[in-house]
Order: structure tokens, then sequence, then C-alpha cells
């Protein structure tokens, strides 16, 4: 089993940054490729942010390229979302999630972190 726990969301005004951590326990996530999704009150789950195994790839939807980064320090098992230049509409819960090596599903979710952005 893995364990996955988001933490470093909070409230913020339009523009400032904030840096979400997801920390593994239970079994390591270091050969995983690992997302970062978020949803916002009424509407569906949305992909942010995918990572490979090694940090040597990553991809993001539209919305957040070239103001979210996302990273990862295996030795320590956690993942991270630096977001910069935030915006009212990203307010949301993000979620990370740990993506199968065979099945390429996301089979471990951690519980959410929320950011609220005012304009």
């Amino acid at each position: 089993q893995v364990q996955l726990v988001e933490s470093g969301g909070g409230l913020v005004q339009a523009g400032d940054s904030l840096r979400l951590s997801c920390a593994a326990s239970g079994r390591s996530i270091s050969r995983y490729a690992m997302g970062w999704f978020r949803q916002a009150p009424g509407k569906e789950r949305e992909f942010v942010a995918l990572i490979n195994w090694s940090g040597g790839a990553t991809s993001y939807a539209d919305s957040v390229k070239g103001r979210f980064t996302i990273s990862r320090d295996n030795a320590r098992d956690t993942v991270y979302l630096q977001m910069n230049s935030l915006k009212p509409d990203d307010t949301a819960v993000y979620y990370c999630a740990r993506r199968g090596e065979a099945t390429l599903e996301y089979d471990y979710w951690g519980q959410g972190t929320q950011v609220t952005v005012s304009s």
C-alpha cells in the first residue's frame, strides 16, 4: 500500500506563488510516474501535470503551462508542484496520484490540499 499526503495549500492572492508537496509512505514511488490533478467546486477533476519516474520528462495542462512546474525528489519519495502567477481560476483541491507501471492508470491518490486564490 502507498499513502500519499499533500501539503502546502492555502489562501493567496492573484499573482502569488505556492509550492505543493506530495509525500509518499508505505512503498516507494521512485520508480513510478506521478501526477497532479485538481478539482474546482462544481467541476470535474482535471489533469494538471505529470512527471516520469526519473524527473526527466514532464507534461502540463495548457492552462498551467509556463506557470506551474512539477518536480520530484526520489530520495525523499516526494513530488512537488511549484505554482507561480496564480489566478483565481486555479482555485481547487489539488491531488497527487501515482500512475501504475503496467496499467498507466492512477492507482493511488492523496486526500488533497485546498488552494484558494483571491482576486
